[in-house]
């Protein structure tokens, strides 16, 4: 779509009154909680908000536990804009975004919300061809992706608790990126209840009903090791993002058994426990036999295809988000500081992993997320000047 009218879409409208009316109804089929003689509801907890400026941009480790709604909106730069003097104004419409000071966000409270952006390849490749986020992801099976829903110039992730935020905000960056940009592809999700698995670390539940995203740098030295890009120094503080549309074969996957469905993840589906034994926070012995000699953790399972000891690579973030448009299915949105961490698992998932039958991935790319800016270093100043 192409956004030089700078009109707010008609999806964005229809999301911001649709999600009004139903707080609306929420709070009518609630007023009987204010009769007398039964005390008032309380207010809900207002979100700590997260600084826009830093180091690394917010919206990858913070907030720890991720936010329950996301919007995605990948777009395409006009040929003749240059790359920095816009990247700066965004970062300035972030920081007065998440501030609060911005009259965009029509009297809303910016809670928790988060920005986070990042640039394609082709990008990246204008700033130098060796920089890491230069590459594009090669092509996997199971794929089934239009030429529009592929790849793009400009990442837009927008993160917040309150779900109205997201499409004001994603209209008000939009109207500031004007007719430099054309919006390519976009897709919004959610994230289910939190399941503790660890001290101080939660993880979703996905559409399949199996807790999503144990495994990951969750520690700081893991952080600096596997997540974010330590140089050079135009893209030092940021990191890789590989996200991946996928539908899901809903109807199929819950035609199983609960213990044909634990086999294609290799963990427990009600604690997240894997099939080796243990706690839901500890890795899957791969080795583990039962006494006639079969393998605790089946050799397709997800859990072990996808394992990075046995692939060879080193750790990835994972935030994924549950979705029901196009079609129910879960957006995959991962973080690591080398593109191989993704692609080399996804080749050895590719060659037999239970889990893959029951996807399809409909929309695909990757982008370099830009280290953090503040208002002395612009956003995307370290690489574009």
């Amino acid at each position: 779509m192409h956004r030089a009218d700078r009109h707010p879409s008609r999806r964005a409208f229809l999301d911001v009154t649709g999600a009004t009316v139903a707080a609306g109804l929420i709070a009518g089929c609630s007023s009987d909680s204010a009769q007398p003689g039964r005390p008032a509801p309380s207010a809900a907890a207002t979100p700590t908000q997260v600084p826009a400026t830093g180091r690394h941009q917010a919206g990858v480790t913070l907030p720890q536990s991720a936010q329950r709604n996301l919007l995605a909106v990948v777009a395409d730069l006009g040929t003749a804009v240059a790359p920095g003097p816009l990247l700066a104004e965004l970062g300035e419409a972030i920081r007065t975004l998440t501030a609060g000071s911005d009259p965009r966000l029509l009297g809303l409270s910016p809670g928790d919300l988060t920005v986070t952006v990042g640039v394609g390849p082709r990008l990246v490749r204008t700033a130098g061809a060796s920089l890491p986020g230069a590459a594009d992801l090669p092509r996997f099976s199971r794929e089934r992706i239009a030429s529009q829903a592929r790849g793009g110039d400009l990442l837009i992730q927008i993160c917040a608790s309150d779900a109205l935020l997201v499409p004001v905000v994603a209209a008000a960056l939009l109207d500031q990126a004007g007719d430099r940009i054309r919006e390519r592809w976009r897709q919004s999700g959610r994230r289910g209840t939190n399941v503790s698995v660890a001290k101080g670390l939660t993880a979703p539940r996905n559409l399949l009903g199996f807790i999503d995203g144990i495994v990951g740098p969750h520690t700081t030295a893991e952080q600096e090791r596997d997540l974010w890009l330590a140089g050079p120094p135009a893209v030092a503080g940021g990191t890789l993002a590989v996200l991946r549309r996928m539908e899901l074969d809903l109807t199929r996957f819950a035609a199983l058994s609960v213990a044909e469905q634990e086999a294609v993840f290799g963990r427990r589906r009600a604690s997240g426990v894997p099939l080796s034994g243990g706690t839901v926070a500890s890795g899957p012995e791969l080795g583990a036999k039962t006494p006639d000699g079969r393998y605790l953790v089946p050799v397709d399972a997800h859990v072990r295809r996808a394992n990075p000891t046995v692939v060879g690579v080193g750790l990835m973030l994972r935030r994924s988000y549950s979705t029901d448009e196009p079609a129910p299915g879960l957006f995959f949105i991962s973080f690591q500081n080398d593109l191989r961490t993704f692609t080399a698992t996804l080749t050895r998932m590719d060659t037999s992993d239970a889990l893959l039958p029951f996807t399809t991935t409909t929309a695909s790319a990757t982008f370099l997320i830009l280290p953090g800016f503040d208002q002395q270093h612009p956003l995307g100043s370290h690489l574009f000047g």
